[in-house]
C-alpha cells in the first residue's frame, strides 16, 4: 500500500500484524545474528506476555557488548503509536525514524504489530490484522 494513500484509514489499517516479538532473554549476540540475517530487518521488537518491553536496531549493539548480555539492557527510548491513530500520523512518524518500523500499542501496553515503512518511504509493509468475529 502506497504511504500516500491514508486517508480515513487508521494504524491498524496499515500496520503489519503478523510480528514476532522476542522473548526478554534475547542476548546481544542473538539480535547480532537476526540483524546480519536481512538487511530489512531493522529493528527488534522484546516482549514479554503480549507487552512491549522494548525495541533496539543494529545500532544499538555496539561492538564491544558482551554476546551473552541481555539486549534490553541496551534498548532506547523509542516512540510506539497506537493501533487507532490516524494512518498519516503514523506515517509521518515511522518515516522520521531511522528503523523505519515503530511497535504499534495499545493503551495496556499490549504489542498489536510493526508499522514499516520500505527504505524510499513509498510503500507500507503491511498485513492487517483480521477484522474482529
Amino acid at each position: 500500500m502506497s504511504t500516500r494513500d491514508v486517508n480515513g484509514l487508521t494504524v491498524a489499517d496499515i500496520m503489519h500484524a503478523d510480528t514476532a516479538s522476542l522473548p526478554t532473554t534475547v542476548t546481544v549476540g542473538e539480535l547480532r545474528d537476526r540483524f546480519a540475517i536481512s538487511k530489512s530487518r531493522r529493528l527488534a521488537v522484546i516482549a514479554t506476555d503480549g507487552r512491549y518491553a522494548g525495541s533496539l536496531t543494529p545500532t544499538d549493539l555496539p561492538p564491544d557488548a558482551d554476546a551473552d548480555r541481555p539486549a534490553l539492557e541496551l534498548a532506547q527510548d523509542r516512540p510506539t503509536i497506537a493501533r487507532d491513530a490516524p494512518a498519516a500520523a503514523g506515517r509521518n512518524l515511522v518515516c522520521a525514524l531511522d528503523a523505519r518500523r515503530v511497535p504499534v500499542v495499545d493503551n495496556d501496553g499490549r504489542l498489536h504489530g510493526v508499522l514499516a515503512v520500505t527504505t524510499d518511504l513509498t510503500f507500507f509493509a503491511c498485513r492487517p490484522a483480521p477484522a474482529p468475529g
